[in-house]
């Protein structure tokens, strides 16, 4: 018999702006979450308008916590004042961003079709 696990994913919307309020309730959002290491943690940006550098934290601890777990935490839907800041702060290039939700399942697809070719 062969066992397979799905990928489970988790989705973090966040709204508004994330700064140091809305900020720590993402934290506690992603600190509901038992990191298993079969995870995509997804933080959808689509709503965010601003971020300041207080709203980095989050992002960060999210992203350590999903790393020690074996978990992958990915970002979409990124608009130019979020991305300011990233890349600013050069985070840009710590996080994996891709343009929308669909995005990141394409892009794991066509990784899959590469390395069976």
């Amino acid at each position: 018999m062969t066992l397979t696990q799905e990928r489970q994913v988790i989705l973090f919307k966040p709204q508004g702006s994330i700064d140091l309020d809305s900020g720590t309730n993402l934290s506690e959002q992603m600190n509901q979450i038992k990191p298993q290491g079969h995870q995509l943690w997804v933080i959808d940006l689509a709503d965010v308008d601003f971020m300041d550098s207080s709203g980095l934290v989050p992002l960060i601890k999210g992203l350590t916590t999903a790393r020690q777990s074996g978990c992958r935490l990915v970002l979409c839907n990124v608009k130019a004042p979020v991305k300011l800041i990233l890349e600013l702060t050069q985070l840009d290039s710590v996080f994996e961003i891709f343009q929308n939700y669909e995005d990141i399942f394409t892009s794991a697809s066509d990784k899959q079709s590469l390395l069976a070719s």
